[in-house]
């Protein structure tokens, strides 16, 4: 899993979520900080209005939570996700002494990004190209 604050970058750079079925996410509130939440038809259903898109809790949780705005939730993209948002720019991912190296061409030529954790690397590479698609 990708860390909180990588996460807010990207949130914080244009990443758009589109909520689905076994999304993790975190709910921006102090008291909620350590906790991560999973999108499930189950237990939490993302929901579409024209306002926007509402997180709703199907009761089975433990303490009293309704809903929350999308808006309120940090999304916590899976490597897979990231890797698929990469798209046609993504070249390869290798295993370093240190951890994982993924490789990707953007605009200004091929990049590497290093991270112990491969969704971290993962993640480094997207937030490039978030931030040169701006």
């Amino acid at each position: 899993m990708i860390s909180t604050e990588l996460a807010a970058r990207l949130r914080d750079a244009g990443l758009v979520w589109r909520p689905a079925d076994g999304d993790r996410f975190r709910i921006d509130a102090p008291e909620l900080s350590a906790d991560v939440f999973t999108v499930s038809t189950m237990t939490i259903q993302a929901h579409e209005f024209p306002t926007g898109t509402i997180l709703g809790f199907n009761g089975t949780t433990e303490w009293a939570l309704d809903s929350v705005a999308i808006e309120e939730a940090l999304w916590l993209p899976r490597e897979d996700q990231l890797r698929e948002l990469l798209r046609s720019t993504f070249r390869g991912l290798s295993r370093t002494e240190e951890g994982y190296e993924v490789e990707v061409e953007l605009l200004d030529g091929t990049r590497t990004f290093a991270a112990a954790d491969a969704a971290e690397a993962y993640g480094a590479a997207l937030l490039a190209l978030v931030e040169l698609s701006t």
